[in-house]
């Protein structure tokens, strides 16, 4: 199954060195039977940008933590999308929500999704008001809005490396 994990840039620094990928609390996300279901229409390729598109926003809660512990971190969301197949459904979370069984291989990556640069400001204030957002605040789902008119850049992962030395 095809999984989009949401990580910072410092787990991509992790995932390089370690070649190996640890979802916090073993959270994805993934197009489910109940997430399909949940559209009344979309494809395939539309069905797995609104489960990245999840993904990216839980990328912004791991960004707040780390921005708050480390206000140098580069604010910048990061999605890993993977092909895994020991996932467990979790529809009590949300329809998109899987639970892996333990960390990921390099092998098993397919891509990685990383803001650019100019997305920096809007990233940074969206994870500064995110769970605001969640809970219906309009400034704050603007604010959030405004990160996610920026489309994540797509990486190969033998991009990886280089990436990671630009930066």
């Amino acid at each position: 199954m095809r999984v989009y994990i949401p990580a910072t840039i410092a787990m991509l620094r992790k995932l390089s060195e370690s070649g190996e990928l640890t979802a916090l609390g073993g959270t994805a996300f993934a197009v489910t039977p109940a997430f399909r279901e949940s559209y009344a229409t979309g494809g395939d390729e539309e069905l797995e940008y609104a489960a990245m598109l999840d993904a990216s926003r839980a990328s912004l809660r791991l960004l707040a933590a780390e921005l708050a512990e480390d206000p140098k971190a580069m604010p910048r969301r990061v999605v890993v999308s993977a092909d895994v197949e020991d996932v467990q459904l979790r529809p009590d979370l949300d329809f998109a929500v899987v639970r892996l069984s333990g960390p990921v291989p390099m092998r098993e990556v397919a891509a990685v999704h990383v803001d650019t640069e100019e997305a920096e400001d809007a990233v940074r204030a969206a994870s500064e008001v995110i769970d605001k957002a969640d809970l219906g605040d309009p400034d704050a789902e603007f604010t959030l809005g405004d990160a996610e008119d920026f489309e994540l850049a797509w990486y190969a992962t033998q991009e990886l490396p280089f990436l990671l030395d630009l930066m």
